[in-house]
Order: structure tokens, then sequence, then C-alpha cells
């Protein structure tokens, strides 16, 4: 945990989670996130998993815009050592966690149960298009406006957040509160906003 918390800015975890449709067609979704801030860097969707299509998600990723040196994934045999090789000539060292340890990758195993709890648990995709169309609006509001506790409370994407209310608990006379539905309603964010004169 102490490396961890050391180099959390530079840390990208991974794994795959399984979906399945009304038709009852298993999916899998791939998904990677920043350690330190919890934001969601990419996820995808596939019937087909493979080291090849793994590769491409991951260089979608690691485009030299952050500064991440190491990902984090577990033992699965889709990352092979052809995927870890290719992982290193793009610049990052590759942490695999130990056998049978699910808690070493930790953030990652809870938000894949964040993303079931709160969104993929109340729906039934249709197929694979479907299921990324709902995870994409689903991380819009996971990254720029769910309240997380792990950041401190806060947003990951922190350049999404307003300012604060000076006034503390009263709504300025000149503002209102909008709200704005997420998954036809199944979660809301609220911010303030000035009424029109």
């Amino acid at each position: 945990m102490t490396f961890v918390r050391n180099h959390a800015q530079a840390i990208l975890a991974c794994d795959f989670f399984i979906v399945v449709t009304a038709r009852f067609r298993i999916l899998y979704v791939f998904v990677v996130m920043g350690v330190e801030t919890r934001k969601i860097a990419h996820f995808n969707v596939t019937a087909h998993p493979t080291a090849a299509w793994t590769l491409h998600q991951f260089r979608e990723v690691l485009t030299g815009e952050q500064s991440y040196r190491f990902v984090l994934h577990d033992r699965d045999s889709i990352y092979s050592t052809e995927l870890d090789a290719a992982l290193r000539s793009l610049g990052v060292t590759v942490l695999r966690t130990p056998y049978r340890a699910p808690k070493a990758n930790a953030f990652c195993e809870r938000l894949m149960g964040t993303m079931r709890r709160e969104c993929l648990d109340f729906l039934i995709p249709l197929n694979d298009r479907h299921v990324r169309r709902i995870l994409k609006e689903w991380v819009a509001h996971y990254n720029h406006g769910r309240p997380h506790s792990s950041p401190g409370p806060g947003i990951p994407d922190l350049r999404s957040c307003q300012q604060a209310n000076p006034c503390g608990h009263r709504i300025p006379v000149d503002h209102q509160v909008v709200t704005k539905a997420i998954l036809g309603g199944l979660h809301h964010e609220y911010r303030l906003e000035r009424r029109a004169a």
C-alpha cells in the first residue's frame, strides 16, 4: 500500500467483467481507471476479448498526454506475455497481482461493483452497442457529476466542479437549483444556475 500511495498518480488499474444481455449473450467490459483520482480513463465492450484487442484499448489510453508509469492487472490469461511486452514498449511497467489475491486490484474490483450496483443491475442491455451507450452516459456521470468519498470527498474530474456556494446552505436569490436526469432518471445531477433576467 505504501507503493500505491506514493505512486497513485502514475498508476492505471484495469480489469474485465461480464454483462449478460437480454438474449443471454455474454459480453466482456474492459475498464481502465486512474488510481489517484478514481477517474475512468477508458472502457470498451466486446464479445470476444483477445490480447490484440486489449492492447488496442491500452494504446487508446496510453497516448503520452498523461504521465502514467505503471499498469496494474491481474493474472488473467488475456494478459499474455506478448501483451505485457507491448505495454513495456509503450513506456509503462506492468504490475501483476499475486495469485488468488483479488484485493490486490481492489480499485478496479470496487469500481466494477459500483458499475453493477448503480447502473447495470437496473437495466437489461440488448447488445454490445446498448451496453456501450449505457456505460458512456454512466461513465460521464461517474467522472463529472457523482461525488466520491475516496478522493476526499470530491469528483474525479475537478475541472467540471463549480465553485462552492459562498452563502453556505442558502441559495442566492438570483439562482435556482437545476436537475439533470441520468439514464432516464436512474440518477440525477444538481447544480446552481443563474435565473434568466
